[in-house]
């Protein structure tokens, strides 16, 4: 029998065997319930070879969890440019807008652990493999554009003073504890970073609204051999939106899986994340034209002057088939590049072109991780790597070793012509020093600038954060040195931190605020759009038909997924139709699951309503985080039951608040309320409910 006959005939074998249980070897099992023993009450023989394999197994299920991102959720998907881009780059993916490129990308926490909640305040991982024709090219980046360090020889400093403190190992997924405020305080390189940490933007609505960034200055190199910087940007299509503060809290225990679940959910449905990638490029003789140093990973290049040229869409629309496998096993390394992608000379991204990959091959056990199928390239690999544990190739040749005669001398390097990467040749010269360039000496001038550009309720949440954050501190010293630097971004800032700590307000500092705005960096100005949201329809027996199913429909129609919740699970009886089924009810959801609630007509329904605590509250929870309410008919009535202030049946309610009331589900109703959705907060309702 020929080798291939055997192997055809043994694939057909292993097909054959089907849904039949079986050991690693193949071997049948008749029983997996009871270890072999001698006599029914008697000990477990040592020859059980079932039992060993099945315990062995199981005890070595656990790898090594990263040290940061531990916590991540993966989707696959494709990435499509919208044209050549082979003036700037002679990268083959970003050639041909007729190609999609195959991509898995990880979304994660950086600070906690595998079980930590989704919601809590910290950056989040935003990572990209593009399985192109030319092999994996890895974007690896945040959610946030800078960092908290300007040079990688104080990551284990920042990740040691952010972690749970080694003497109790408290407090998980949060940097709310004196050694990370400590840290901080010391290091004022990192007041940029702590501006983005403390606003909005660490706490994502979820990953379908979050921006990404690659943090660093990289390089781009066409054909000719032009090299130009870049900077990658990731715009989700449904815009940037986040929770409140409030809500992510009560969202770590409501559903601490929140943002793995949406996004699984979402891809179910057919209705994944998509995101725009756009690009800024600098000119090599531009390089030194901004007043800052475009190689500072804590530096943003802001929009105003360099404009983000969209170049591609990735859109998201396979869920992993194994969470493990995929999601947990993928490895993404800032060293992996594809020819006409290079590296600038960052600090911070130098030490992570070796670092990552020296973490991944301790993590995961081998540098044969690359063999792993979420990690392996689509195009083919051969080089002479020998051996070593999880070597899954089988390598017919007799030589391991280059050059070489007897194999043909391959595999054979290939020339640039060819394909073949060559790394820019850049000219470095200098003395070996440890030392800072002075071009990275500004550390507050674009924390200003973040400060400046945020809006009202931005501003109020940045403070309200940096007050809880400090408010965990009781070292005093500690927080008078943080104050002492959020004054050297802006004074008012300061101010409003020391009250609420109960500190001195300090004096103004020499350093005046510079005034300047970029509008790119307020949630504000975000695309905003009912697409992708969700409503929660509070309803029991007796509720209107007309009224829920009317606007429900309505809803879907823009892309809004609506869910009846109600008290009791199964069914509920309404007036002018059939059953209406529930979908939650007030035990298993909570407001803060949902970006807008809807109250259809039915007095039976509104009565049993009214009766229900968890109802009331469910509606006086989205009031207080400033949600889009609508009510149908005497629906108002339960929206005053629940404590909202300043609306009746007869008079209508600004639309400006976000509370929309008819007396059916019109148009104008309709209209309305998806005017609402579309705003996703109604931040004028702050006044009312501070009164």
């Amino acid at each position: 029998m020929s080798e291939q006959t055997k192997d055809q005939s043994l694939e057909t074998y292993r097909k054959d065997a089907g849904d039949k249980m079986t050991t690693d070897d193949g071997h049948f099992i008749s029983s997996t319930d009871d270890s072999l023993k001698a006599g029914s009450r008697g000990p477990t023989l040592l020859e059980d070879f079932h039992f060993q394999e099945k315990l062995s197994s199981f005890d070595r299920e656990r790898i090594p969890e990263r040290v940061v991102h531990a916590r991540g959720a993966g989707a696959h998907g494709y990435f499509q440019p919208y044209a050549s881009m082979v003036e700037f780059t002679k990268a083959k993916f970003l050639q041909d807008p007729a190609v999609k490129t195959p991509v898995f990308v990880r979304f994660s926490t950086v600070g906690g652990s595998r079980g930590s909640a989704d919601s809590v305040r910290d950056v989040r991982g935003f990572s990209v493999k593009f399985y192109t024709e030319d092999g994996n090219y890895d974007l690896v980046g945040n959610n946030i554009p800078v960092f908290f360090i300007q040079d990688a020889i104080k990551f284990p400093d920042l990740v040691h003073a952010i972690k749970p403190e080694p003497d109790h190992e408290i407090p998980q997924a949060s940097t709310a504890h004196p050694s990370f405020w400590d840290f901080i305080s010391l290091i004022p390189e990192s007041m940029h970073m702590i501006m983005w940490l403390l606003s909005d933007r660490t706490l994502p609505r979820n990953f379908r609204m979050m921006q990404g960034f690659g943090i660093h200055t990289f390089r781009w190199i066409n054909a000719q051999g032009k090299s130009r910087f870049i900077k990658y940007h990731w715009k989700p299509l449904l815009g940037v939106h986040s929770n409140v503060f409030d809500e992510a809290q009560k969202l770590a225990g409501k559903d601490p899986d929140f943002h793995r679940r949406d996004l699984w959910n979402s891809i179910e449905q057919g209705v994944g994340p998509e995101y725009e990638l756009g690009v800024q490029i600098i000119e090599e003789e531009d390089e030194f034209k901004f007043g800052f140093d475009i190689l500072d990973s804590t530096k943003l290049i802001p929009e105003e002057l360099v404009p983000v040229q969209p170049i591609g869409k990735m859109t998201l629309n396979r869920n992993p088939d194994n969470f493990f496998a995929e999601t947990e096993q993928v490895a993404f390394r800032p060293s992996n590049v594809v020819s006409g992608v290079d590296f600038s000379d960052d600090p911070l991204l130098q030490g992570r072109l070796s670092s990552y990959h020296d973490t991944q091959v301790y993590r995961l056990g081998s540098p044969n991780f690359i063999h792993l199928p979420i990690n392996r390239p689509v195009c083919p690999f051969h080089n002479n790597h020998q051996d070593g544990p999880m070597q899954m190739q089988v390598k017919t040749s007799r030589v391991n070793y280059s050059p070489n005669s007897l194999g043909n001398n391959q595999p054979a390097p290939v020339p640039e012509a060819e394909g073949g990467f060559v790394h820019y040749s850049e000219r470095v010269e200098g003395h070996k020093i440890r030392e800072r360039s002075p071009s990275f000496a500004d550390h507050f001038s674009q924390a200003t600038l973040f400060w400046n550009s945020l809006s009202v309720p931005e501003k109020d949440h940045l403070v309200g954060a940096a007050r809880f954050e400090l408010g965990k501190v009781k070292e005093k010293t500690v927080q008078q040195r943080m104050v002492a630097r959020f004054n050297e971004v802006d004074h008012e800032l300061a101010e409003r931190i020391a009250e609420g700590l109960g500190l001195s307000a300090p004096a103004a500092t020499e350093t005046a605020n510079h005034g300047q705005k970029s509008a790119a960096l307020s949630q504000e100005n975000t695309t905003k759009t009912a697409k992708g949201r969700k409503v929660a329809i509070l309803a029991a027996s007796g509720v209107c038909y007309s009224d829920l199913t009317s606007l429900k429909q309505a809803l879907n129609s823009q892309g809004v997924d609506c869910e009846v919740v109600s008290i009791l699970g199964g069914t509920i009886k309404s007036t002018g139709g059939p059953e209406v089924e529930v979908q939650q009810t007030f035990l298993t959801a909570a407001s803060v699951m949902f970006d807008a609630i809807y109250v259809p007509g039915g007095s039976e329904s509104l009565t049993a309503l009214k009766m229900n605590v968890d109802a009331l509250q469910f509606i006086y929870e989205a009031y207080r985080h400033y949600k889009p309410i609508a009510a149908n008919g005497k629906g108002v009535n339960l929206l005053i039951q629940a404590g909202i202030k300043g609306i009746d049946l007869n008079s209508p309610v600004p639309i400006a608040l976000g509370i929309v009331t008819g007396h059916e589900a019109s148009n104008s109703f309709t209209h309305n309320f998806l005017a609402a959705i579309k705003a996703h907060r109604h931040w004028s309702r702050f006044e009312a409910l501070a009164d």
